[in-house]
């Protein structure tokens, strides 16, 4: 798989960039804000439907301009098939494929597969469960598009099970026949969720650990889990009908606390993915080195598992040589060499490993030109 063209319009600093690729490796120099980083983004977007470096879609459209657009031609396996995405603030985004609208934008996924690593890749390790459960639900969908459906349902259901509870708090009305559907739903949709990710973990766990082990040798190894928020209730199986049944159960034994503060206690919204050091959890007690040692393996561990998986996705590496010593820029220059297609954003040229041979486009005050 690889990315022949990308054309944008209005999508962050660019009026416009249109721009050839082939195979191999593509290297973006610039100074700090000069939009290369903007680019990759646009990549990642029709990969992912979502930012790495915001939450919402209302920043990726330039200033003043209605709409961005982003076109990106993805071949793959001699088929090539060309991807538009438009993005307006506050009205749905619409999708094209080979200039045929299609019903959704999330259509469009797993045309493009991604995995990008960037300087942000460290909240991985050091921020809020958030951060993990977002990595965990994008290399899902990048594995299997259909969970992008999932996950919207989920979190539809949520939404409207959470703005239940918070009226049956306010107005004490015991509104229990409602509540009940809504459980129901939660805990269907919810288990759905749950046994993708805990397939996956099982799944990336030993790319992980080998690619930590690779990265970081002198460390202690890295060890991934699942925390599910059913506690002492979770049945220990990946079963979709016993994940549901336990989901259930947990929603009617936490009703009454559930109800006092007016949220969902259970379900996938509330899981993690633990992170550890030999016997010690990452967060806290790792050093800075093997938290970025740590970030690079979950990454990369996301690379190997889909490349096993016969979906190579392209690699794109958003300005992290600069951030990384010497052996793991050694490790990660030796993976991104062996990839179908890398994208590589970097401050200066001398940043990215002599290793990485490959075509060399310079960012300068809007304009970008194959050097």
């Amino acid at each position: 798989m690889y990315v022949r063209h990308l054309q944008v319009a209005d999508f962050r600093s660019w009026e416009q960039a249109d721009l050839a690729f082939e195979p191999g490796v593509s290297v973006l120099v610039g100074r700090n804000g000069q939009g290369k980083t903007n680019l990759v983004e646009a990549l990642g977007y029709v990969a992912t439907l979502g930012s790495h470096r915001v939450a919402t879609d209302a920043p990726l459209i330039r200033h003043g301009a209605p709409r961005a657009v982003v076109r990106v031609a993805v071949v793959n396996e001699g088929r090539e098939l060309l991807v538009e995405l438009e993005i307006t603030a506050g009205k749905a985004n619409r999708a094209r494929i080979n200039r045929g609208p299609v019903p959704r934008p999330r259509d469009v996924l797993g045309i493009l597969r991604t995995v990008l690593f960037a300087p942000e890749d460290l909240a991985l390790v050091r921020g809020d469960p958030g951060e993990r459960r977002r990595f965990l639900d994008e290399l899902l969908t990048s594995r299997s598009p259909r969970y992008a459906g999932v996950r919207s349902d989920y979190e539809r259901v949520l939404k409207q099970r959470g703005a239940l509870l918070k009226s049956i708090r306010s107005v004490r009305s015991a509104d229990v026949g409602t509540l009940d559907v809504w459980d129901g739903h939660l805990a269907r949709h919810g288990a759905e969720l749950l046994a993708g990710r805990l397939d996956l973990v099982a799944d990336i766990a030993p790319h992980v650990a080998r690619s930590y082990a690779e990265v970081a040798p002198e460390s202690r190894p890295a060890v991934i889990g699942y925390r599910s928020s059913l506690g002492e209730a979770f049945p220990g199986t990946h079963d979709r009908a016993e994940l549901e049944e336990a989901l259930l159960a947990e929603l009617g034994r936490v009703r009454g606390q559930e109800i006092d503060r007016g949220v969902c206690l259970v379900g996938p919204h509330r899981d993690d993915l633990e992170l550890a050091l030999g016997e010690l959890p990452a967060k806290g007690y790792a050093s800075h080195g093997e938290s970025w040692s740590f970030a690079l393996a979950l990454r990369l561990g996301g690379y190997e598992m889909l490349r096993v998986e016969g979906a190579e996705p392209v690699l794109v590496l958003d300005d992290v040589f600069a951030e990384l010593d010497r052996g793991r820029r050694r490790q990660l220059a030796k993976v991104a060499a062996a990839a179908e297609q890398v994208f590589i954003t970097a401050a200066v040229a001398e940043d990215v490993p002599e290793e990485l041979v490959g075509a060399r486009f310079e960012v300068r005050h809007g304009e970008v030109h194959r050097a």
